[in-house]
């Protein structure tokens, strides 16, 4: 099952529907601060409800710390700037689908550590922006669940 990794996320809503994803779907959820609000923030609890009991929580300090507990995790990371779309990803059992702050994106040094080959991007309109962060992550988490046949969801 593929971990999502949010970098800095900094809108409790979204957060909070990332926990309800994850819990739905199974998947370990790290978040790497520092966080854009406290954790027991009311607007985390209403989108995330009372999923965050069921959803496989791991916080680090900082992304280095991240890295140093999960080595041999390959990186998948989602940015406007990928040159490749998501669904032409091969998404393996143990990838982390990395996802970068709302207001700014995944960091240049990041996206370089991941590799410009392991990139993705969203199709969009020319001129948009980017798509909700939450949104963001179901579209790729059920992409990789998809290429992973559900593997243990019915």
């Amino acid at each position: 099952m593929p971990d999502i990794i949010l970098y800095q996320p900094e809108i409790p809503p979204n957060t909070g529907n990332i926990i309800r994803l994850c819990a739905n779907s199974g998947t370990r959820l790290h978040l790497i601060e520092p966080l854009g609000f406290v954790l027991d923030d009311a607007r985390l609890r209403r989108a995330g409800l009372d999923y965050d009991e069921l959803t496989d929580v791991h916080r680090h300090l900082n992304w280095q710390a991240f890295r140093e507990q999960n080595p041999t995790t390959r990186l998948w990371g989602f940015s406007t700037k990928g040159g490749t779309r998501y669904s032409d990803a091969a998404f393996g059992e143990n990838d982390g689908l990395v996802f970068g702050p709302e207001t700014r994106g995944l960091p240049r040094e990041i996206l370089g550590e991941i590799g410009e080959d392991h990139v993705l991007r969203l199709p969009m309109q020319e001129n948009s922006r980017s798509i909700n962060l939450s949104n963001t992550v179901a579209i790729g988490l059920y992409e990789a669940l998809r290429q992973l046949n559900f593997s243990g969801l019915r």
